[in-house]
Formats: structure tokens, sequence, C-alpha cells
């Protein structure tokens, strides 16, 4: 299909081998994943999605802090492939943190109590379709990227070490660097099973079909 966002998109895959060095600058990248943000869609445009954005040392302390809080729970006699997975992820050039500030949705709570019960709801879309934007746009320029949920293990520790807001909530964490490895191919499910479509083509596609 000749699309490009379609095609912005097939770009678009989870990678685990991540290295230190991205193909631009960390201001284009930073100002890359500020505007996907920035740019996705919000109910009542309530814009309740915020980023943390950590590079290099920053980075790998976070993921320091999850390391940490791992080994609470994590049986040290199989600890190995959780710090390899750990690793892996400090091993790239940054890490975007996901937040919700849940002052802006009790705030549409209120000011609109008919729709209350659906606006964490649809705070979660919103962050969903952010972190969706900004691992598309980094695909596209070519940098790394997979989409973690290590919180609220080390929540309250990020929170006091990047001083964030108590009304900002840890959605989910991606790890992002350089591409260390090529993907292999991606299976789909049968369309069939996936989808139904109802209606009837217009004159043009009747012709065209």
């Amino acid at each position: 299909m000749n699309n490009p966002l379609i095609q912005s998109i097939q770009k678009r895959r989870s990678q685990y081998a991540l290295g230190p060095t991205l193909p631009i600058s960390e201001k284009e990248t930073t100002a890359l994943i500020e505007a996907a943000v920035r740019l996705t869609p919000s109910s009542f445009n309530s814009q309740s999605s915020r980023a943390v954005i950590l590079y290099g040392d920053e980075s790998r302390e976070f993921w320091g802090l999850v390391e940490s809080a791992l080994r609470k729970i994590v049986p040290a006699e199989a600890f190995a492939p959780t710090k390899a997975k750990i690793d892996s992820f400090a091993a790239g050039a940054g890490t975007v943190l996901f937040y919700e500030d849940q002052d802006v949705v009790k705030g549409l709570q209120e000011k609109f109590a008919l729709y209350a019960d659906n606006f964490p709801i649809w705070s979660e879309q919103a962050s969903g379709m952010a972190q969706f934007a900004v691992w598309t746009a980094l695909a596209n320029a070519d940098i790394g990227a997979s989409l973690q949920h290590y919180n609220p293990l080390a929540d309250a520790e990020a929170a006091a070490r990047w001083d964030i807001p108590t009304s900002w909530k840890l959605r989910a964490q991606m790890p992002f660097g350089s591409n260390e490895k090529s993907f292999g191919e991606k299976a789909f499910m049968d369309d069939a099973q996936r989808f139904k479509v109802f209606g009837k083509l217009d004159a043009r596609e009747r012709a065209a079909a």
C-alpha cells in the first residue's frame, strides 16, 4: 500500500537489541518525541499525557532503580535472565517515561460528571496513542525502541529522583537507541478472523473491482 503513514507504521517493531548511538541528535530526538506527544489526540482535548525523556546516565539510573526493585521480588537463583533483560534496556541511548496527569482526569470528572466513569479509560487510551505515536516516529527516524511496563515497581524512586509531580501516574516506559539487530518477519493472523466490513462499494470501486 502506497501510503506514507502506513509505511511508517510498518517500520515500528519491538527492538530489544539496543545500542547507545542515535542517527540524529539528542535535540532532534527530543523534538520528535515532544511533537508526537503534543499531536496525539485526547478526549475533550484534555492533553493529559506527560513524558519524561532520559538520556545516557539518567536512563541507566532509571533501569538501575527498576533492577533494585526487582531484586526484592525475584529469587536470586532466577535473577540472571531478569538482569539481562534490564541491562538490554539500559544499553540504549535513552528512555521515555510516559505519564498521565491524574489532576487533569479528576478535573474533567468534576466538570463533566455524566462522563466521570469514562475519563480514566479515555486517559489510558490517550496514553496508548501517545506511546504508539512516539514509537512510530522513532522508528521512522531509524531509532529502535520497545514498550515496557515495569510500573509501579520504581515509581516512587523515579518521582523523587526526577521531581515528578504527585499527580503524574507512570503508565509505560520506552527504552530507545540504535538498532543492533535486524528484524525478522512479522506474522499476522488471517484478516477474515479480525475484520468485518459491511456496506456497498461506490461506483468507482465497483468498476475497479
